[in-house]
């Protein structure tokens, strides 16, 4: 009985100084979690007043409207495609000036992304923020971007580009994303970023 009840006690006091250490690494990683910090933010509708003109409104004709209107409430830029081709084809996006940020996950990016395009899978930030935050705070324009549609990935990669310091003056949602840019026959780069393998649209 004696013995067991040792066994316990030193079970307890691992767990307990295992704890400790895991808390203590937390608190002095730049990338560790924040107790305060909603990780999983809804969204909140905001009050406007009826006279801004900043508001986006609502449109049926327009169903990328509403996205628009909750990225705005969050505070980030929207970009359609005719200004992303812009940005693309400007030689300061050679120069990397202009950063675009894929949010999908390796299958995704791997399977087709734009060409030069920085991956950030915002799930696992720990292996993508040191590469990919640098570069935005570096950068005149960031461009995030996700499948599209109802995909969220590039709106919570923006967030946390931006809670990571990079002005929101110079970050953007393109909120058509990859589906729009293969719609609309753009180049695609398949593999790893820098590969110079390319799909056909």
């Amino acid at each position: 009985m004696q013995k067991a009840r040792a066994v316990i006690f030193e079970a307890l006091l691992v767990a307990l100084v295992g704890i400790g250490f895991g808390l203590l690494a937390n608190a002095v990683s730049p990338l560790g979690l924040r107790t305060g910090r909603d990780y999983f933010p809804r969204v909140q509708a905001v009050a406007q007043p009826a006279s801004s003109t900043n508001v986006v409104a609502a449109s049926p004709n327009d169903p990328e409207a509403a996205t628009r209107q909750r990225l705005q409430q969050r505070g980030l830029q929207t970009v359609r495609s005719n200004e992303v081709v812009e940005i693309f084809r400007d030689p300061r996006y050679e120069q990397g000036l202009f950063v675009f940020i894929d949010a999908r996950d390796d299958s995704h990016y791997q399977a087709g992304h734009m060409p030069g395009a920085w991956q950030f899978n915002h799930y696992r930030s720990e292996q993508f923020l040191p590469t990919v935050l640098p570069l935005s705070l570096a950068a005149q324009k960031v461009i995030v971007y996700c499948t599209g549609g109802a995909c969220e990935d590039s709106e919570f990669a923006a967030m946390m580009l931006r809670d990571g310091g990079v002005p929101p003056e110079n970050l953007y949602v393109y909120i058509g994303g990859m589906a729009e840019w293969t719609r609309n026959a753009l180049p695609i780069e398949t593999g790893v970023r820098g590969s110079g393998q390319f799909a056909k649209p």
